[in-house]
């Protein structure tokens, strides 16, 4: 007959499960985070190939339109926005397994992670209907950059302001403390876990959004802005010493907005 494995025994299986899951679920958000960025990548080389004497993306049909423009912002918060949200995803599975629910793991990881990237979705269908809406009112050219210095100045100075907001700062301690997070909102069973990635997608979003709309400052498809902001999302919510990233970056914002804005 079987013996009962107990004791250090027991430990030393778990925590191999623990790393074994851990590796899974890190080589998955990788791997999707690099599909991302290589379309990333390779929308914005078509839009640089197009260049400036060319018509951009074609906005005969705005409905027409629509679904391919959110399906770039889809992909591109997918790219942008899980690697900073990588360490809360890797403690859920952790919590998952430490609180008993063996051979759960994986599937609680990715009905948590869908919840995060429902919330973007969102978002992003949200920024494509805005993004027609500033083409039809000519503050957006077809190669998807603003056409107004006061629009751009604008952004650059909201998001400079922003970055102080109580609402910046309440949604951004809830995304650097996804422990406290969990415990103060767990919830059990797939619908709990997609619940909690709901909610913690809606703070990252919080957090983030008016950050987002700086890429029509510079062109929503330019790569160096989108790598640019995601590296700040990525040293708001991972590095130490936020009020310093987010102080360096408001007062930043708020000089090229008002630059801007004196000189156009």
């Amino acid at each position: 007959m079987g013996r009962l494995t107990t004791g250090p025994a027991l430990d030393r299986s778990i925590e191999a499960t623990l790393r074994r899951d851990r590796d899974v679920v890190a080589a998955s958000l990788v791997v999707v985070v690099a599909l991302a960025w290589i379309y990333i990548w390779r929308d914005a080389a078509a839009m640089g190939a197009m260049g400036p004497g060319t018509s951009g993306m074609p906005y005969a049909s705005a409905a027409g339109m629509l679904v391919p423009i959110f399906l770039m912002w889809a992909i591109m918060m997918v790219g942008m926005m899980l690697p900073a949200a990588s360490p809360t995803i890797l403690l859920y599975g952790t919590l998952v397994r430490k609180n008993g629910e063996r051979g759960t793991v994986l599937p609680a990881v990715w009905v948590f992670t869908s919840g995060y990237i429902l919330v973007w979705t969102g978002f992003s269908l949200a920024i494509a209907v805005l993004q027609m809406l500033l083409h039809q009112l000519a503050l957006v050219t077809p190669m998807m950059v603003s056409a107004s210095p006061e629009l751009s100045a604008a952004i650059l100075v909201c998001a400079g302001i922003y970055q102080w907001s109580p609402l910046k700062q309440s949604c951004l301690r809830k995304c650097r403390n996804p422990m406290e997070f969990f415990i103060t909102r767990w919830r059990p069973s797939a619908l709990g876990a997609f619940r909690m990635g709901v909610e913690h997608g809606t703070y990252c979003v919080g957090c983030c959004w008016m950050l987002m709309a700086l890429l029509f400052v510079a062109g929503v498809m330019n790569l160096f802005w989108v790598v640019l902001i995601t590296g700040l999302v990525l040293a708001e919510k991972v590095l130490p010493l936020r009020r310093i990233t987010s102080g360096i970056a408001s007062i930043v914002l708020l000089l090229c907005g008002l630059i801007l804005l004196f000189t156009s």
